[in-house]
């Protein structure tokens, strides 16, 4: 513990030696006086202001001058200005360039300054190392011209001898564009003078040669334009970069640009410069050259023999207007410049072309077409005119019209006369007769007409039997749908062929001429039902559906798929134990069809006894007729609905309620006959008790 207190006195005494050493040392005498601009600060005049500039205990001399001197510590840390430019140690000892204590007429800076920062000659200091390249008439300027302090040998107070200016020219310079232009004034004036326009970022949009040499600014650049140069404001100093059609107005088809311009991957407002180049004098240069793809573009392929005819022999160099010049042919359009034989025939061509454009019509002759369809462009014998291009006509040759020759269709024409290939007729009924008479004629009203004519809607080339029955809807074509056991039975059951063709050339039979004029199903088959269904009180129709159809499809005369509804068309409803007996039970089946090709015998009638035997020998009969439903119903299980107490004179009361049936009525014989009797039947007590001793009488008195 006492060598720590010993430790601590020590130390103290030490640090207040150091205390008492530098105070004494700050009240020495300064080595000199400060210069002007120095001294004149009252924080620095004083003898005890030194740590002001040489730093105190926490600071530094560099650290004390920039905090003063901020542009130059700003200058520093940017790495711009000169003293960002200089060796940041040296930029960071400010005495080694401004040294201090020389008195008052001292200049802090010198040229000893200069020097130390590696420029021996202010006079000629190079201001591209600040970033700015000086020249023209600025190198005849004296510093003093730009920086006005630059020689005052006492720096007014708050003023900068170099610092404050940068290269922007409205700096030293009034701007005449009034602030319009973005763009810094070197992008159009050099420095020696500002008549003199330069544009030394021009190649990169348009190189300044050829006819664009001579040109000036203005011309392109034209006052309350969209690209004049007070424009470039709006575009921040990059004016958009315009095409040749920008200036000049193309002659040429937007089809061929387009084309050129998607060859050479270019936009097609710039696409010019596929064939005219920057340093050509006018659009009409000799050096000018158009590549045979890019002459496809204009719709004329330069193929054989074209390719090796020149240029002028179709663009005669001496026409001065341009479509006279290059009018725009169209390939194949060989009446543009030769003789048309065929006299007008193919003026849209063979094929059904578009009608030609304005220009081709001011050029090809009245009635041409196009010859290379048919023809070779080295020869025009023989044709080429085949199937296959046949196919593209009005009427594609198929089938049994692949196989005749041309000359049956298009016949040797008379003396001096063309040959007839346009406007031959193409429907099948200018060459062949209606074998259906106009059966078809009412059903295609309304219906558009096929290519060809009617015939085509079923008929093909190869031959008019070819008809499929998917192809043909009987039923939109004829009203009668071919379904079913119909459709089975195939097409000759109803049109038998004929041995020999009629003069139409049918051999298919026709309906009337077998079964005669249709009168729905019984035109061709007989009714089994004997008109039983067709009596006045009966429907007609149900729904849609009419005659046999009204409960038969043409599947099976057995399927019944719309049901039957046996009480509505027979009068006689199938309840109870009736509902569920199968249909034989009642019609007895055929063991052959009958003559009208009925399977089932018809009903025996719709009395009860028409089917049942009468099992109470005719106790019940009135007038003739039993009527079993005063008694029975249709249901198995309540087949009995005869109350004694309602139905009958004798009414059971309390008395008989439990007595069985069979014990009143029993069984008899008559006329030979088994039956149990029900009436007539007595209704006294002595009818079924007869008369007996009142056992009454004989009863013993009981015990009281």
């Amino acid at each position: 513990m006492k060598f720590g207190r010993t430790q601590a006195g020590i130390a103290f005494i030490s640090i207040t030696i150091v205390a008492l050493v530098a105070a004494v040392d700050m009240e020495r005498t300064s080595p000199g006086p400060l210069t002007t601009v120095h001294g004149r600060e009252e924080a620095l005049g004083s003898k005890k202001s030194c740590s002001e500039c040489h730093g105190g205990w926490f600071s530094s001399m560099t650290s004390s001058c920039l905090a003063c001197h901020e542009p130059i510590e700003e200058q520093i840390e940017a790495g711009t200005g000169l003293h960002g430019k200089v060796e940041r140690t040296l930029a960071e000892s400010c005495a080694t360039c401004h040294s201090e204590h020389h008195g008052t007429g001292f200049a802090i800076v010198n040229r000893l300054s200069f020097a130390r920062a590696g420029i021996p000659d202010p006079e000629h200091f190079d201001h591209e190392l600040l970033g700015w390249k000086m020249d023209g008439k600025h190198l005849e300027l004296k510093c003093a011209e730009c920086h006005e302090n630059a020689d005052v040998e006492l720096l007014p107070k708050g003023a900068q001898r170099f610092l404050g200016l940068d290269s922007n020219c409205a700096t030293c310079h009034e701007d005449p564009h009034e602030g319009q232009m973005a763009s810094s004034c070197a992008s159009c004036h050099g420095q020696e003078s500002f008549d003199q326009l330069q544009s030394l970022d021009h190649d990169r949009h348009l190189p300044l040669i050829g006819g664009h040499a001579d040109v000036g600014c203005r011309d392109c650049h034209a006052k309350d334009s969209r690209f004049s140069l007070e424009a470039m404001t709006l575009r921040k100093g990059k004016p958009s970069p315009r095409t040749c059609v920008d200036c000049h107005a193309s002659p040429h088809q937007t089809d061929f640009v387009d084309e050129v311009a998607r060859m050479e991957s270019l936009a097609a407002p710039g696409a010019c410069v596929t064939c005219h180049a920057a340093d050509h004098i006018s659009f009409r240069d000799e050096r000018l050259k158009l590549e045979p793809r890019w002459h496809s573009a204009s719709g004329f392929d330069l193929d054989p023999p074209h390719d090796q005819v020149e240029c002028a022999k179709c663009h005669d160099p001496a026409t001065e207007e341009f479509l006279a010049r290059y009018p725009g042919r169209e390939q194949g359009l060989c009446a543009q410049c030769h003789l048309d034989p065929h006299l007008g025939q193919f003026e849209r061509g063979p094929f059904a072309l578009p009608p030609l454009t304005p220009r081709s019509r001011a050029l090809v002759p009245a009635g041409a077409g196009d010859c290379s369809a048919c023809h070779a462009d080295e020869h025009f014998l023989p044709h080429e005119f085949d199937l296959a291009k046949h196919e593209r006509t009005e009427l594609p040759l198929t089938g049994e019209h692949a196989r005749i020759e041309c000359n049956e269709c298009h016949q040797d024409p008379p003396a001096n006369q063309p040959r007839v290939f346009h406007g031959t007729p193409s429907n099948c009924d200018s060459c062949h007769q209606d074998a259906h008479g106009g059966f078809f004629a009412p059903f295609a009203a309304g219906v558009p007409t096929p290519e060809h004519g009617e015939c085509a809607r079923c008929h093909q080339t190869e031959s008019f039997d070819a008809v499929s029955p998917d192809d043909f809807d009987h039923g939109r074509w004829t009203g009668f749908a071919v379904k079913g056991a119909h459709e089975a039975e195939g097409c000759q059951v109803c049109h038998p062929l004929a041995p020999e063709p009629d003069e139409a050339g049918r051999t298919f039979g026709k309906v009337s001429e077998h079964f005669g004029e249709y009168q729905g199903c019984v035109t061709c088959h007989a009714d089994p039902h004997g008109g039983a269904f067709d009596l006045a009180a009966l429907p007609a129709a149900v729904g849609s559906r009419s005659d046999c159809a009204r409960c038969h499809n043409e599947v099976s005369f057995r399927t019944l798929d719309q049901g039957f509804d046996h009480g509505a068309w027979t009068g006689f409803t199938l309840a109870g134990a009736h509902g569920t007996a199968a249909c034989n039970a009642c019609h007895t089946p055929l063991a052959r069809p009958a003559a009208a090709g009925r399977t089932w015998e018809r009903a025996k009638g719709q009395a009860c006894a028409d089917c049942h035997a009468e099992p109470h020998g005719r106790q019940f009969e009135l007038g003739g007729k039993t009527d079993c439903a005063r008694c029975h119903t249709d249901e198995t299980a309540n087949f009995l609905r005869f109350n004694h107490e309602r139905d009958s004179r004798f009414r059971l009361g309390e008395a008989h309620k439990d007595v069985a049936c069979s014990a009143c009525h029993l069984p008899v014989v008559e006329r030979g006959l088994q039956f149990i009797r029900y009436k007539p039947m007595g209704t006294e007590c002595v009818d079924c008790h007869g008369v007996e001793e009142d056992v009454f009488l004989r009863r013993k008195p009981r015990n009281r």
